[in-house]
């Protein structure tokens, strides 16, 4: 995914994706484990997708932390 779609979605859609992609990661390094990975590359994809996924979930989070703050620092000047 890119981040830029990821960015599209809900927090709840990205929050349920990211458990699934959770899930796909277990199951492909156990399918490493036993030697019958089709595709080693998937793994560093999920493992990307798991990346980008926490990035905008933290970006959100920091955003409404910011707009806290400032509606904060507007009150105080009043």
């Amino acid at each position: 995914m890119k981040p830029d779609e990821i960015r599209a979605l809900s927090t709840e859609e990205i929050l349920n994706r990211l458990d699934e992609a959770y899930e796909e990661m277990l199951n492909l390094r156990v399918q490493h484990g036993i030697g019958q990975l089709p595709n080693p590359l998937r793994m560093r994809e999920v493992r990307r997708d798991i990346a980008r996924m926490k990035t905008v979930l933290r970006e959100r989070e920091l955003w409404e932390l910011y707009q806290a703050w400032q509606q904060q620092q507007d009150v105080a000047e009043e």
